[in-house]
C-alpha cells in the first residue's frame, strides 16, 4: 500500500505529537510545587514491579518441561539473573548478563 506525502506527514506528525504529549503530560499535571496525589504515588511505587512480573510471565509462558531442552536454558538464565541481582543489586547488569547467557545457551549449548 502506498501513502501520499501528506498522509505520511500527518501520520508522523500525530505520532510525534502523541510522544511529546506523553512525555510532557506528567510535568504539566504535577508541577514541582504541587503535591502528588497518594494514588499516583502508589502507582509509581507498584507499577514497575507489576510490569516486570508481567514480562517474566510473558517470557516464560511457552516453555515446556516435556520437550527438549526441558526449559533448562530458561531455568539457568533465571538462576543467573537472580544470583547476579542478589550479589550486585544492579538491574541492568543482571538482565544484560542473563540475556547474554540465555542467548549463548539456546544458540550453542542446547542447539
Amino acid at each position: 500500500m502506498n501513502y501520499t506525502n501528506s498522509q505520511l506527514f500527518m501520520f508522523f506528525g500525530l505520532v510525534s505529537l502523541a510522544t511529546i504529549l506523553t512525555r510532557a503530560l506528567p510535568f504539566i499535571l504535577f508541577p514541582e510545587n504541587k503535591r502528588i496525589p497518594k494514588y499516583i504515588k502508589y502507582l509509581s511505587d507498584v507499577l514497575p514491579y507489576t510490569i516486570i512480573g508481567m514480562l517474566v510471565v510473558y517470557c516464560l509462558k511457552d516453555i515446556s518441561f516435556r520437550i527438549h531442552p526441558y526449559a533448562l536454558p530458561e531455568i539457568i538464565s533465571i538462576a543467573v539473573i537472580t544470583i547476579l541481582h542478589l550479589w550486585r543489586k544492579n538491574t541492568l547488569l543482571s538482565i544484560g548478563i542473563g540475556s547474554f547467557v540465555y542467548i549463548i545457551l539456546i544458540q550453542y549449548v542446547f542447539a
